[in-house]
């Protein structure tokens, strides 16, 4: 019987979870606070991207601990009403054994759009009052819309898993259907899945259907997924955070690295810092990372980067003294990262082109495209006779003719044959 194996293979203990032991064990201990009497926090907040087990390790634990676990999905219930209706008075009473009952409230991100009536003002309700343990996921805790409700909850960070442990899954899995699998195949799926662990199971699964072996060139078409959500986490933590420390925190969270991470943060300030003290402020802040970032180059000490983090993060945050929440404002693409990809295909069609003249005119590449390049392309466009010849001579190819030619490109290529 056919059966997604992201559902045959769900962990049923936390054993079998792939990574975040550190938080899985936080979560486990709060559970057996509750043994002993009511906790400092009566919820928990289970916050990390999509896929990495924040869902199952509660699952798991309700199984391991004997927790009678009553689940919803948060964006189901939007409304106050709903979630009193639902959570109000189950978080109120035992199980109906007299044993220990927990409420999961799934997916928080999905109760904070436009739809939400109340929703979150309840849950703060709902968890104050709370006689069991009251359980919240979300990709994003520091969306502004949850600021008050993280004062009443424990953070729980769920991190993306090691690539090695997602190999070690997938592997496992591969044994249990009978798959002889390359280790470079694994490899290349649990990198492309970035940390998702269901996504690297059903990538499996389907370029598993039909085969008993699993080779690099089954898998090396796969592409990246589309992860640009993390980013803009990042970038609400960094721009919204009251506390140094959950500032410094977004940069452990970015899937970039710290050079494009400023080119995100440099590029959105603008539009999320809406008075000109803040502004000015974040912009200096802004200066003194990209001085010491311009330090680190002409002098590769990398023990300088914790200063271009602190001014990045902490420095942009605690900028915000007056600016004002103004609603949804979308995050923008780097426009200095936008241009330079634009003009990639350029830029590799030059760099191609000077390989050529270096190799028979020994100079090097860059003063190819500075000094001969220029005149290539006159020439070219003007005569096409020694296009021809020095097309020839040059070994170029078609595609290097038509970047230099344009319109006339078909007829220096006639005349080389």
């Amino acid at each position: 019987m056919y059966a997604p194996w992201v559902v045959k293979y769900k962990p049923k203990s936390t054993s079998e979870i792939v990574g975040n032991a550190e938080a899985i064990k936080i979560f486990r201990e709060w559970l057996l606070s509750w043994r002993k009497g009511l906790p400092r926090y009566r919820a928990a907040l289970l916050y990390g991207p999509p896929g990495v087990g924040k869902t199952v390790t509660v699952e798991a634990l309700a199984l391991e601990l004997s927790i009678e676990l009553v689940e919803k999905n948060a964006s189901d219930y939007r409304t106050e009403e709903a979630i009193n209706r639902f959570a109000g008075l189950s978080s109120q009473y035992s199980s109906l054994f007299g044993g220990t009952r927990m409420i999961l409230l799934d997916e928080l991100d999905g109760l904070t759009g436009d739809a939400d009536r109340g929703g979150v003002k309840a849950i703060i309700e709902v968890v104050k009052n709370a006689k069991c343990p009251v359980v919240l996921t979300a990709n994003d805790a520091y969306d502004p819309r949850l600021a008050v409700l993280r004062n009443y909850c424990l953070l729980i960070e769920f991190k993306k898993p090691p690539v090695g442990e997602v190999v070690k899954r997938l592997k496992a899995i591969c044994i249990h259907e009978g798959i002889q699998a390359d280790e470079s195949a694994l490899k290349f799926i649990a990198q492309r899945s970035e940390g998702d662990v269901r996504s690297a199971v059903n990538d499996l699964q389907a370029l598993s259907q039909g085969k008993t072996k699993l080779t690099y060139d089954d898998v090396v078409w796969l592409a990246y997924r589309d992860r640009r959500d993390t980013i803009f986490n990042v970038l609400r933590i960094i721009f919204y955070s009251r506390t140094s420390f959950n500032a410094k925190q977004a940069v452990s969270m970015a899937d970039v690295d710290l050079d494009m991470l400023f080119e995100w943060v440099y590029e959105n300030v603008p539009a999320h810092f809406n008075d000109p003290h803040d502004l000015a402020t974040a912009m200096h802040a802004l200066s003194m990372a990209d001085l010491y970032r311009g330090r680190i180059r002409a002098t590769q000490d990398w023990g300088l980067t914790r200063y271009v983090i602190d001014h990045l993060t902490v420095g942009v945050a605690l900028s915000r003294q007056y600016s004002k929440m103004q609603g949804w404002i979308p995050f923008k693409f780097p426009g200095r990262i936008q241009a330079l990809s634009k003009s990639k295909g350029e830029r590799f069609m030059q760099q191609s082109i000077a390989l050529k003249v270096k190799r028979r005119c020994h100079i090097s590449a860059s003063r190819a495209i500075r000094e001969f390049l220029p005149y290539l392309k006159i020439i070219f466009q003007n005569d096409a006779q020694m296009a021809a010849n020095t097309a020839k001579w040059l070994e170029l190819e078609d595609e290097m003719i038509s970047y230099m030619a344009g319109e006339k490109a078909k007829a220096i290529i006639a005349l080389m044959k």
